[in-house]
């Protein structure tokens, strides 16, 4: 190539990049109006149903040769910066900054949303709770170690309804201010990632203890204050505490995956690619589980996830939390609640959301 061709693609470039920014400007214009609108009927402006379908309209219409997940990304930020404009978001999260579940809302948010980090998950639905923050974000499941106790146990007494969900690839690194694993006495992490790292630790830190935190990013800043501490963490939590990776993707399955939820207020409308998530109880009888999932065989309603989950205070006793495809609007799906709750002793609705993309 040219010097003067190469002049000349780029004065092309830029001629797109002009186009590009009045169009940005348009459409932050339409913004604005639509976050008065919002405003007017008292509507949120975070709308995942809304975004779902502009996220499915872009990749429908794509033709390359950019891929679809820079496409997402890019929108993800254009979307950002356009709830800014309508209203700041505030989001709360279990921090602080660089653990997991921060990645995963700026991941879904973009980099425009006012992040709010918590010390726990607890903090998460208190803040939403009290619309100290719009919104939550909290880890609910990871692919190999499987529920979040906490989470569940918050989510059948909140007043908040789930309204999206996240899906977070999770990929561990062993840190420190050493640069090598001589010397290491202690490893620290929250502990679903110390038992995602099992296999590993045993085989390369036999000798090291293990200490479990409320977050891997908690524990990274623990291993800022002595050189004999190890943590397992995000390779975004070393670079922005300025410690060492001594090994990365110390994960003992490489398709290791993290499911968070978003918290709020306010119900999603369809989007014909949903998930609703229920919590139910059983009479203490035989079968009683067997009778309350026949309303969803006859209705021919794809279950995704079942867990049982303890009552607390009632020896042997259990609630169940379901996830099954569709929408709590959709006819099929109102007759199968309706059933539902004539053979349980209570059922709550948890909320109907879209989809994520669990194959990321």
């Amino acid at each position: 190539m040219t010097e003067k061709s190469l002049k000349q693609m780029r004065n092309e470039i830029n001629k797109v990049d002009k186009q590009i920014v009045v169009l940005l400007n348009q459409r932050a214009k339409l913004s604005i109006e639509i976050g008065k609108l919002k405003t007017g009927e008292n509507l949120e402006i975070y709308d995942p149903s809304q975004e779902s379908k502009v996220f499915r309209d872009l990749c429908e219409i794509n033709s390359g040769p950019l891929p679809e997940e820079s496409l997402r990304k890019i929108f993800c930020e254009i979307l950002s910066a356009s709830k800014a404009l309508q209203l700041p978001v505030k989001v709360a999260y279990l921090g602080p900054d660089a653990s997991f579940s921060h990645l995963a809302t700026e991941s879904h948010f973009g980099k425009s949303v006012l992040l709010s980090p918590q010390q726990g998950i607890l903090d998460v639905f208190d803040r939403v709770e009290k619309r100290e923050a719009q919104l939550g974000v909290v880890p609910v499941e990871n692919s190999l170690e499987g529920t979040v106790k906490l989470t569940l146990d918050c989510l059948i007494s909140t007043p908040l309804e789930i309204i999206d969900e996240i899906y977070l690839p999770i990929n561990h690194s062993l840190i420190s201010i050493r640069k090598g694993l001589d010397g290491l006495e202690k490893v620290y992490s929250h502990p679903q990632a110390l038992a995602q790292c099992q296999g590993w630790l045993r085989k390369n830190l036999p000798l090291c203890s293990l200490h479990e935190m409320e977050s891997t990013a908690k524990a990274v800043q623990m291993a800022l204050e002595d050189d004999k501490i190890a943590a397992v963490g995000s390779r975004e939590a070393a670079l922005k505490y300025g410690l060492n990776i001594i090994a990365g993707g110390i994960e003992d399955y490489s398709s290791n995956m993290t499911r968070f939820l978003v918290i709020g207020k306010g119900a999603n409308e369809p989007t014909g690619m949903d998930k609703t998530s229920v919590l139910f109880g059983t009479r203490h009888e035989p079968g009683a589980l067997y009778h309350s999932l026949q309303p969803f065989v006859e209705k021919e309603i794809n279950l995704l996830k079942i867990v049982s989950h303890p009552i607390r205070g009632r020896m042997w006793e259990y609630l169940f939390f379901v996830d099954f495809a569709g929408h709590a609007k959709d006819e099929e799906i109102v007759e199968c609640l309706k059933s539902l709750q004539d053979k349980c002793t209570f059922v709550k609705i948890l909320g109907s959301y879209p989809r994520g993309d669990s194959k990321l």
